[in-house]
């Protein structure tokens, strides 16, 4: 958990919690200020304050007011109706945007996500009974300090998600909640109290409703935090089962071999932990040995094999990723990454500047940074055999990158302007004389050379000397 503010560590009683001073944002401390002017009641709510109270930058500064939305409209100049039928309104200020929400009560759910009906209150309590965990419902103003109804900040000092009232009501609200549950768990490195896991497992099928591009948003959340390990929760209360089936096969599968001492699943997981907090490198981590689950063979002397799992990896992969609605960008740099994660590599100069070659030197930084990974959740024996080779690689890259030596067509010496004004026709022989060269040059970057190339295009008898005899006959 993240360093906690002295102010929260000393809160006890009613009377601390009047006393307590969030510092906020100037713009929205203004808006808190014009509504209470007008007669209304205001506070910030929600992520901002806990993030405050834990010593967090918050992302957001969200308001609630008894004020309804055409009131705070008639308040500030410059609006947004962003969820006017939900009573919420965002006031622009300070170049930045503070969504203003008026108390509310939910009406029945019918789709495990939206009320059927909104009414809105002048009960801040009835408001933020409404709301998730109890860590997300407390609210605060200069006036009367912190507002915590249902002991949010027992919660936040014992470390604990805890569903406001009864976590099955809250879940069956909305279902994306469950998922929240375990995000905010591994953000917080928080456990999940025991009415709420067993709300989370027993409600776990209903998450299947929920649209994939939310899903998507709590699963980068989760990876990319502190704990990107808690993935295991989602196993563990049977998400998985209903989002990745393919994940759960992974967590009993064994791997004997001198250079695995985890199942699959655990590997996994173990590889997630041990990549940088970039959502493309995790992503990878989490589905680069996904297509063991099908590929599994085992020899005369009981050594398991996966042949070819990283090519159906990451065919796999890139239809999970487009199935939670990720970029484009993403999506083909997570597929590239679990395709190359198995290759396998000897250091060498000659080597080196293929693979880079290949792959483009932005990739090949992150195929290192794959590869460490893989390895480091692996045996022993594995991390004996292998980082050594790993840290030649990445010092040969380095010099590569430094000397800066040709590795693709547009560092050649020679280009196509430069083969027709030789006499090539253009054409896709031209392309594939370039690349030709190109691997001259990835064999000896000396040869990068106009004279050379040139030279070689003529003695190799391409279709520049061809065409030269044609035009003189």
């Amino acid at each position: 958990m993240e360093r906690q503010t002295e102010i929260f560590r000393t809160i006890h009683n009613k009377t601390e919690k009047a006393a307590v001073r969030i510092e906020m944002p100037a713009a929205a401390a203004e808006i808190l200020r014009r509504l209470s002017k007008a007669g209304h009641e205001a506070y910030i709510v929600g992520g901002c304050v806990r993030d405050s109270l834990l010593g967090r930058e918050p992302g957001d500064w969200d308001i609630t007011t008894s004020a309804r939305p055409e009131e705070v409209k008639g308040l500030f100049r410059r609006t947004i109706d962003t969820g006017i039928q939900h009573g919420t309104v965002t006031v622009l200020k300070d170049g930045e945007g503070y969504e203003v929400t008026t108390y509310r009560l939910d009406g029945a759910y019918e789709d495990g996500r939206h009320p059927v009906s909104v009414a809105f209150t002048r009960s801040l309590t009835e408001d933020l009974k409404r709301r998730d965990f109890t860590i997300n419902a407390m609210a605060y103003n200069e006036e009367e300090g912190l507002v915590d109804a249902f002991d949010g900040i027992g919660d936040l000092k014992q470390g604990v998600i805890r569903c406001v009232g009864e976590a099955s009501e809250r879940f069956c609200e909305d279902a994306l909640r469950i998922l929240r549950a375990v995000r905010f768990s591994a953000q917080l490195g928080f456990v999940i109290e025991e009415d709420t896991l067993r709300a989370v497992e027993e409600l776990a099928p209903s998450l299947a409703r929920i649209s994939r591009e939310r899903i998507q948003v709590e699963f980068n959340k989760l990876l990319v935090s502190a704990n990107p390990g808690y993935f295991r929760l989602l196993y563990e209360t049977g998400i998985t089962r209903v989002l990745m089936p393919e994940f759960d096969v992974l967590m009993d599968l064994p791997q004997n071999n001198p250079f695995h001492c985890y199942t699959v699943g655990e590997h996994t997981l173990r590889a997630v932990e041990e990549v940088p907090a970039v959502l493309a490198l995790r992503l990878t981590m989490l589905l680069h040995d996904v297509a063991k689950g099908w590929t599994g063979t085992v020899d005369e002397a009981g050594c398991s094999h996966f042949y070819g799992h990283a090519a159906q990896g990451a065919a796999w992969a890139e239809r999970f990723l487009r199935g939670l609605k990720y970029d484009n960008e993403t999506t083909a740099r997570v597929k590239a990454l679990v395709r190359w994660h198995d290759t396998g590599f000897v250091p060498g100069k000659k080597s080196v500047r293929r693979l880079m070659s290949k792959m483009g030197t932005d990739l090949f930084a992150d195929f290192l940074q794959v590869c460490r990974a893989d390895t480091m959740a692996k045996s022993e024996y594995a991390k004996e055999k292998i980082l050594p080779l790993l840290a030649q690689t990445e010092t040969l890259a380095e010099e590569i990158l430094a000397q800066q030596e040709c590795l693709t067509l547009k560092q050649l010496a020679v280009g196509g302007s430069d083969l027709i004004a030789a006499g090539m026709k253009p054409g896709p022989q031209m392309g594939r004389e370039l690349s030709r060269l190109l691997e001259l040059v990835l064999e000896d970057p000396q040869r990068n050379t106009r004279d050379y190339l040139l030279g070689q295009i003529c003695a190799e008898g391409t279709e520049l000397e061809t065409g030269q005899k044609r035009g003189k006959e």
